[in-house]
């Protein structure tokens, strides 16, 4: 796709910021590089919050693997990405197998971190008032717990959702990176029209991602509008 991309460009670096030709004549392989970023971070997002989920529940639990938990996840968060990638490839190559351990690793301690603080927010005397009306603990974590953590949990995948979006451009480097390969593409070239094109739509992704999924947490948690309406 990038070598295409790289092909026959219509007009020269120094012209306008955006040669409309070259992007009318590679719309096909921009919609590619677009639909790439959405499946990478889409499969990323919900593998990360499959493992996290868990986690979250067994460290909000216990104390001890609390911090193993959160230590291992943080490690894995502060990794840069390069040192990642090369600590990868000689076992899974440039493939997206490489490119999705990456950005699921950044993910999990996002909502890990979150799904514990709105679990810790839960007031006291609401877990008794549950526990007075004979909920077991299985009952009150699903029924009480977490919908009231849940506006917090949602904040969680909303920053790991736009975070991953940003990271994905990274993962240019090991050719997985969806429109990150467009910016890769415009710096190697020395041709900015691939570089905005490519900017442009990650940023779009993020903020369309993120309103996405407020509108999402705004129908799964219809009390919190009444109280933000006070």
């Amino acid at each position: 796709m990038v070598a295409r991309m790289a092909a026959g460009v219509p007009c020269t670096a120094t012209d306008a910021w955006v040669c409309w030709d070259w992007v009318g004549s590679h719309t096909d392989d921009i919609g590619a590089a677009l639909r790439q970023h959405v499946e990478l971070t889409v499969v990323a997002v919900v593998i990360g919050l499959l493992i996290s989920a868990p986690l979250s529940l067994l460290a909000w639990r216990r104390q001890r693997a609390a911090a193993v938990i959160l230590s291992g996840t943080g490690i894995l968060y502060t990794l840069p990405s390069l040192a990642l990638f090369g600590f990868l490839i000689p076992f899974t190559g440039l493939s997206f197998v490489t490119a999705e351990i990456a950005l699921i690793s950044y993910t999990l301690l996002v909502i890990i971190r979150n799904v514990i603080a709105g679990l810790d927010g839960v007031p006291d005397d609401v877990r008794e008032a549950a526990r007075g009306m004979g909920l077991t603990p299985t009952q009150q974590l699903l029924k009480v717990e977490l919908p009231l953590a849940l506006p917090t949990i949602m904040a969680g995948i909303r920053n790991a959702t736009v975070g991953t979006i940003g990271l994905v451009t990274v993962t240019a480097l090991i050719t997985y990176g969806g429109v990150g390969n467009l910016i890769l593409l415009g710096l190697r070239k020395d041709f900015r029209t691939p570089l905005i094109v490519g900017s442009v739509l990650s940023l779009a992704l993020a903020v369309t991602a993120d309103l996405l999924l407020l509108g999402v947490q705004r129908l799964l948690t219809p009390w919190t509008r009444g109280a933000a309406a006070r």
